[in-house]
Order: structure tokens, then sequence, then C-alpha cells
């Protein structure tokens, strides 16, 4: 019984540290390639789209923050000179460490570096069988947090964030080719602090 009574007491106790250290952010994004290859005298590249991106902070501090990008997966068209040539699906999830220039107004800029990952599926293409290879990255990430004065836990969020992606295409019959997606992501959303 004393053991259950003092796991109990623990238990609140790490439970009431950790209050106000988790975020939850809901999102819609822009996804904007920036990135092409040139397959001869062709043009590979992947069309832009648009995506829900929730995602997940942790803060260690005030100032030190993780966010891990869980987006819903994303549809991509690869067009050759314009025309659909390859459709995929893929997942981006990305992790960031973070720096939030705490102050004394309710608007906290940020900024973060980290890595990606590009995890594809569900290729198709009408010229051929194809596959679309994993890769991983670099990301970097800068945005605002604003807490309207009313609001206890919530906020709006904005950001821009960079991923380094060049996932490697293989279409039956064509040379295999890295596709510089490289998109920049625009977010705009709401945050819930725990």
């Amino acid at each position: 019984m004393l053991k259950q009574a003092v796991l109990v007491v623990l238990l609140g106790m790490s439970a009431s540290a950790m209050a106000g250290q988790w975020q939850v952010k809901v999102g819609a994004s822009a996804i904007a390639p920036t990135g092409d290859y040139k397959l001869g005298n062709s043009t590979v590249e992947a069309d832009s789209e648009l995506a829900f991106t929730p995602s997940v902070e942790y803060f260690f501090n005030d100032n030190i923050s993780a966010e891990l990008l869980l987006a819903t997966p994303i549809s991509h068209d690869v067009l050759l000179d314009g025309q659909n040539a390859v459709k995929l699906k893929h997942l981006p999830p990305t992790i960031t460490a973070k720096y939030n220039f705490k102050n004394s107004t309710r608007f906290t800029p940020y900024i973060g570096v980290g890595g990606t990952a590009f995890i594809a599926w569900d290729e198709k293409s009408d010229l051929g069988k194809v596959k679309v290879k994993e890769d991983f990255g670099f990301a970097g990430q800068i945005g605002f947090n604003f807490q309207p004065a009313d609001a206890k836990n919530w906020g709006v969020f904005a950001d821009v964030r960079y991923a380094q992606i060049s996932p490697e295409v293989q279409i039956e019959g064509i040379p295999n080719f890295d596709l510089d997606i490289d998109p920049i992501i625009y977010t705009l959303g709401y945050s819930y602090k725990f």
C-alpha cells in the first residue's frame, strides 16, 4: 500500500514538473519545390502542393525546444517538361532543435535546425515501372508564435521551413536520376501548450 502511495505521489510530481512543456501545433502548409533536374534536354521537377501539417514540440526550458513535424501523406506529381511523368505519395517526418527568443511580449520568434526524411510509396508512372527511394537531408526553420492577451494556452504561429531532399528516381528504360525537390514550406496554424 505504501509503495503504491509513493508511486502515485511520484507520478503526480513528474506530471506537474512536465506541465507547460509540451505544445501541439496544427497547421496548413504550402509546399513549394525549388529544385529541378536536367534529363537530357528535358526538365524534371515536382509540383507544388498543399498539406495538413500537425507537429508536437517539447520545451526543455523557455528558450530551447525540439519540434517533430508529423505531416499527413503528401501527394506529388513529378513533371517531365510540364507533363505528368510520375505520381507518388510521401511522408516528410522532420525534427528540428529550436531556439525561442522569449521576451516580455506575447510575440516569440524562433529559429531551428535539424533533419528530415523523405519516405515515398504508391509510385505510379505511365512511362514504366517506377521506384522512388527514401532520402534524408538537412532542415531549417524560422518563424514566430503569437499568444493573444486573452489566451491562456493557445496561440497562432507562422513559419517557413527549408528541406534538402533529393530522392533517387528509377523508371524502367530511363537512366536513374535524383529528383531535387528541396522544398520551401510555408505554414500557418494554431498552437496549444500544455
